[in-house]
C-alpha cells in the first residue's frame, strides 16, 4: 500500500495567484486519475482550455464561476461541474477570500490545450 502524505507536499504555483497541490497522478503512482487542488486569489483561476478527457470540477471552498462552452454558472462550497471531454472550459475567484477548487481528470497525465497559447500547455507527465 502506498500512503501519500499530502502535507509534506509543497504547492506549486501555475501562474500568478494559483497554487496547485497534486495529489494522484502518473507521477505518484495513479494509472487512471489526475486529481490536484488549486488555491486562487481574487479574479484569478484557470484560463478557457480543454482536455481530452472528461473532469470533474468541484468548489471545496469559495465561489467561482465556471464557463463551460458558451454557458457560465456561480458554483459554491460542495458543488461540482462535470466537464465534458473536448469541452472548453475555464474558472475564476469571485470573491476577495482564496477560492479552493479540486480537479478530477479520467487520466494519469494532466494535458491541456489553452486558447492563451502563452500558457504552459502540459504539466505532470513523465520526463
Amino acid at each position: 500500500m502506498n500512503v501519500l502524505d499530502h502535507n509534506a507536499k509543497a504547492d506549486e504555483k501555475w501562474r500568478d495567484g494559483v497554487m496547485t497541490q497534486m495529489r494522484m497522478s502518473i507521477m505518484l503512482g495513479g494509472r487512471q486519475l489526475c486529481i490536484f487542488e488549486q488555491f486562487c486569489d481574487e479574479g484569478l483561476g484557470a484560463p478557457i482550455h480543454i482536455h481530452a478527457v472528461e473532469e470533474v470540477l468541484e468548489v471545496i471552498n469559495g465561489r467561482a464561476e465556471i464557463v463551460l462552452g458558451n454557458e457560465s454558472a456561480i458554483v459554491t462550497r460542495n458543488q461540482s461541474v462535470l466537464i465534458p471531454a473536448g469541452m472548453k472550459h475555464g474558472f475564476r475567484n469571485l470573491d476577495k477570500t482564496l477560492l479552493h477548487v479540486r480537479a478530477t481528470l479520467a487520466a494519469p497525465i494532466f494535458e491541456a490545450s489553452y486558447e492563451n497559447r502563452a500558457e504552459i500547455s502540459r504539466r505532470w507527465s513523465p520526463a
